[in-house]
């Protein structure tokens, strides 16, 4: 009798990689600082006083643990750089391609993803990502924490796109993020309302034009380094 040993594999990958998408998670805890296959998200110190829309970001395995790029060669695991998380998205790995091989994507990238670098497991391509980012240099304008999380979803071509980076993560966070509790929102804007108050007091309202085109001009970086100067930004 003959066995198709290749055939066989491929059906197994194949089937594992499917039971494995669809293994339940466990809850998320924020106490424990547990979620599961999330981003989460932490505002930053002083940057995030002047800007409130900008923060640090983190994206988490399956079994919860957190992993954010903190530093230059440095991506720090379970230990989130920037104090607890303030919002968090459960992200949905049914929308991810682990493909077993060529033949096996489920996105329309097939090659392109392939040579990016796929992952057969979320954790597989947190665990890639990680060790592409352990040679990068960090810098908040042009590599910071949201490239990290870029690569993470590009690598599982998440939703099916393959154009993830910090504009659209950043925006998809705080668009759709959950935040923790209510003391989050009050860490997370007390310090700005803090600021803004004081400039008031001591300057007056050009203080409001200042940080007003402080906010600005970060936008506009991100959004030219990210869509017209792609070789700018990670």
């Amino acid at each position: 009798m003959y066995f198709d040993v290749a055939s066989d594999r491929e059906c197994m990958s194949s089937a594992f990689g499917f039971q494995h998408e669809l293994w339940p998670l466990d809850e998320i805890d924020p106490k424990k600082a547990k979620f599961p296959c999330c981003l989460v998200w932490a505002p930053l110190p002083v940057v995030s006083w002047l800007a409130p829309f900008i923060g640090h970001v983190g994206i988490c395995r399956e079994d919860g643990t957190t992993l954010d790029f903190a530093g230059s060669g440095f991506v720090n695991n379970d230990a989130f750089a920037f104090g607890p998380a303030a919002r968090y998205l459960q992200l949905d790995r049914q929308q991810c391609c682990f493909p077993p091989n060529l033949a096996g994507h489920t996105c329309k990238y097939g090659y392109s993803h392939t040579e990016y670098g796929t992952a057969i497991t979320w954790d597989d391509a947190l665990r890639s990502s990680m060790r592409n980012f352990e040679h990068k240099t960090y810098n908040l304008f042009t590599c910071n924490s949201h490239s990290f999380v870029a690569h993470c979803l590009n690598r599982v071509c998440y939703g099916g796109g393959m154009e993830w980076n910090m504009i659209n993560v950043a925006a998809l966070i705080l668009v759709k993020g959950h935040w923790v509790e209510w003391r989050s929102i009050v860490r997370s804007f007390l310090p700005f309302i803090g600021v803004v108050l004081i400039g008031i007091l001591l300057v007056g309202w050009p203080f409001m034009i200042g940080l007003f085109s402080f906010s600005l001009l970060l936008i506009v970086w991100f959004l030219l380094g990210t869509y017209c100067f792609k070789n700018l930004l990670e």
